[in-house]
């Protein structure tokens, strides 16, 4: 017998329980997956960046689908409409699933709880429809989501050391995130591709993005849309950094629970970076 399932969630789509619950619904049926993932808006920073949006949506289902594949199960993924009910009824159009499981925060901080979302699925969709309540702060898998911040310094020798030193600790899952500078994106964007070539050259699993150019709004988004663990923050030295002398790191440390490590590069910036 086979089943087709499809997953919804947004945010909590890294979770660890929701692995666990599409893994107990695929047990014993050759099975196939769809994830899908309504576009969130950020809830900080006044500008909304669409690609940043869509990037970490399509980042998260990267985690997931990679996430199921290691315990055996193919899936395939989709960034959907951002309201998660037109989502749904849109995937449904397309492929007549057999099962619905919908993951959400707890009712506490979840939007499409307070939506009625999983009982207007349920009388619409007519299938199973599993709810699944993802607590991320409580909610671990077997590695850890470190949060890896910087822009200039991406490729710097002193941040590729800590990263191979936090995964020598344990298993580690890094986002890194490249906020925008005054270079615009291009540059940007090819020196997170080098850094994600070379730290998957070592062994070391990371997904990237380039973000909103303001470092603390990026790393408040991507505490929401990634549910990290740690953070790393790789500056300059003081004299040339200019996120040091806005007390980054300290508004950071202040602002979060999670711990926050700071690298410094010893690389020298151009002209042209040191005023980015």
């Amino acid at each position: 017998m086979s089943k087709d399932i499809l997953v919804v969630a947004n945010e909590t789509v890294v979770g660890s329980d929701l692995i666990d619950a599409v893994r107990r619904r695929a047990e014993g049926a050759e099975s196939t997956v769809h994830v899908i993932s309504p576009q969130s808006q950020p809830s900080h920073g006044y500008v909304i960046y669409d690609e940043t949006v869509r990037g970490a949506a399509e980042n998260r289902l990267a985690m997931t689908v990679a996430q199921l594949d290691e315990v055996g199960i193919k899936a395939t993924g989709a960034v959907m409409d951002p309201d998660p009910y037109s989502a749904i009824m849109d995937a449904l159009g397309e492929r007549d699933f057999d099962e619905i499981v919908i993951s959400t925060h707890p009712s506490t901080r979840s939007g499409w709880l307070r939506q009625d979302l999983v009982q207007r699925v349920e009388q619409a969709a007519r299938r199973p429809v599993e709810h699944v309540v993802v607590d991320l702060d409580a909610d671990k898998d077997s590695a850890t989501r470190t949060l890896v911040v910087a822009n200039q310094t991406v490729g710097g020798q002193a941040l590729i050391d800590q990263l191979k030193a936090l995964n020598e600790e344990g298993p580690r899952r890094f986002v890194v995130i490249s906020p925008q500078s005054g270079e615009g994106d291009e540059q940007a964007a090819d020196r997170l591709a080098r850094t994600l070539e070379r730290l998957e050259s070592e062994g070391i699993k990371a997904i990237g993005q380039v973000t909103h150019p303001d470092p603390y709004t990026a790393i408040h988004n991507a505490l929401d849309f990634y549910g990290i663990d740690e953070v790393v923050i790789s500056t300059f030295s003081e004299m040339q950094s200019s996120w040091l002398r806005s007390d980054l790191v300290g508004r950071i440390r202040n602002s979060t629970s999670k711990p926050v490590h700071h690298v410094v590069s010893d690389d020298t910036p151009n002209p042209q970076e040191a005023s980015a």
